[in-house]
């Protein structure tokens, strides 16, 4: 009686451990998707992604870079101080997006010209993305808000 009871509550654990890496995988798989990397300008300069990669992109747009094409196609360029990278993006941007102001831009990495599908910008002084920040500091370009 006692072997049938310790047979049953090893039959028990392994069905919850197996339960348990299926549901890890289900969820690492329905997630893959919305899992956005950030990377600089230099980053990405330095080991360009994949074509098929969706990532960010954040810096400043670089001073008379951006330029108006037909329709609503919009070029410019990121910086990070280090390096810089083309960006074209079709849509509508923000109201605050302009030059040397920093911005964040979702899409893919082609033929050396970053294609967005999104682009945020920065709404006041004090709010840059953490990311945007670190990779602006590194290069030794970041101004921050006066501290007070």
């Amino acid at each position: 009686m006692r072997g049938l009871k310790k047979k049953r509550r090893i039959q028990v654990i392994m069905l919850a451990v197996v339960a348990l890496i299926v549901s890890t995988a289900l969820i690492g798989y329905a997630m893959r998707d919305g899992i956005n990397f950030f990377r600089a300008p230099s980053q990405v300069v330095a080991e360009p992604p994949a074509p098929s990669e969706v990532f960010r992109i954040g810096g400043l747009v670089e001073e008379g870079s951006l330029k108006r094409g037909e329709s609503e196609v919009i070029s410019f360029t990121v910086t990070d101080g280090g390096a810089s990278v083309p960006v074209v993006f079709k849509g509508v941007l923000p109201d605050l997006f302009a030059e040397n102001q920093g911005m964040i831009g979702t899409g893919r990495y082609i033929n050396g010209t970053f294609e967005a599908s999104e682009i945020l910008a920065k709404h006041d002084e004090s709010y840059m993305p953490k990311e945007v920040v670190d990779a602006l500091k590194e290069q030794g370009v970041y101004e921050g808000p006066p501290e007070g």
